[in-house]
Parts: structure tokens; sequence; C-alpha cells
């Protein structure tokens, strides 16, 4: 068999899209791995590692759908200015959840605090000071000390100074 004939075979196609499942196995479990040696590195709260894998989980999904395209000779052009068009105006419009959401991720893995941790985020007038009580994909909860829920945005918190109120010099936690 010529091998240029056997690349525009079927069977090729098939092969090919079976290594991208492959990798995309792989991927999604490299990266769950990651995630909770992270967890158990940190002591930090489950939730939040679920948080962060299924964000993995969805960029590895829509990667190994656009191999599919390739592997398959997708026509993108038509495909990618409609997705461009609908995702321009979705991204403008939900700009706010997707830097929150990325936030999220970046605190996850930058671990400043954890849930239970006493901090203060430095606002000028507007500084928040309590317990963590949960991170969520676009919020940070904090419980004052007058018993307030406060729901900072993790877009917002990222910006500003975090204090970490019960820590020591090396960053470990301070018994309460």
């Amino acid at each position: 068999m010529d091998i240029s004939k056997f690349i525009d075979s079927k069977f090729f196609e098939f092969a090919l899209s079976f290594v991208a499942l492959v990798v995309f196995f792989i991927l999604r479990e490299v990266s769950r791995k990651v995630i909770l040696r992270q967890e158990k590195k940190h002591d930090l709260d489950r939730s939040r590692s679920v948080y962060i894998n299924k964000f993995f989980n969805f960029t590895w999904l829509v990667l190994l759908l656009v191999a599919f395209g390739f592997i398959w000779n997708v026509s993108f052009k038509g495909l990618f200015a409609s997705f461009f068009a609908i995702a321009g105006v979705a991204l403008f419009a939900n700009w706010s959840i997707l830097s929150n959401a990325t936030a999220s991720v970046i605190l996850f893995f930058n671990f400043p605090f954890k849930i239970g941790a006493k901090i203060r985020i430095m606002d000028k007038d507007d500084s928040v000071e309590g317990v963590v009580k949960d991170i969520s994909f676009f919020a940070i909860i904090i419980q004052t000390e007058e018993g307030h829920i406060a729901s900072y945005p993790n877009n917002v918190a990222i910006q500003k100074a975090i204090i970490h109120l019960n820590a020591n010099v090396d960053g470990e936690e301070l018994p309460l």
C-alpha cells in the first residue's frame, strides 16, 4: 500500500482519532493527579480541587474536539467564523465571569490562603477582614468578626494585597 493512500484512508483517521482520545485521557489523569497533589500538599479544601478539575476537563475536551476536526478534515472556515462571532459577543458579555474563573485557577495554584484562614483584603477604604468560609469559581466568601458575610470577587481579590492574619513568617498557619 502506498503511504499517501494510507494517510488518506479512513483507517488512518480512526487511528489518529484513537491516539487523540488516548492523549485526552492521559492529560485528564495527569491534570487530576497534579491538582490532587496540590490539594494534599497545601491542605486545600476538596471543593476547590473539584472546581479546578472541571475547568481542566472542559479545556481538554475542547482541545480533543478541535483535534477531531483537524483529523476528519472538518471545514473550519465557516465553523470558526460562526463560533468567533458568537463567542465574541458571549465573552464580551461574560468577561467578568471568565476573569473570575481564571483568577480562581490562579488562586488555587498560588494558594495564598485556604478555607478557615483569617485574612484581610486591602482595598483602600473598603478593606475586608474575616475568616474565609468558601472559595468558589467566582468569589471568596468571608465572614467578618461582626458575623456579616462578604462575597469578594476573585478577579478583584487577585489584584489586591491579601494579608494572612494567622500565619507565621514561614507562611505556615498558626493555631487559632
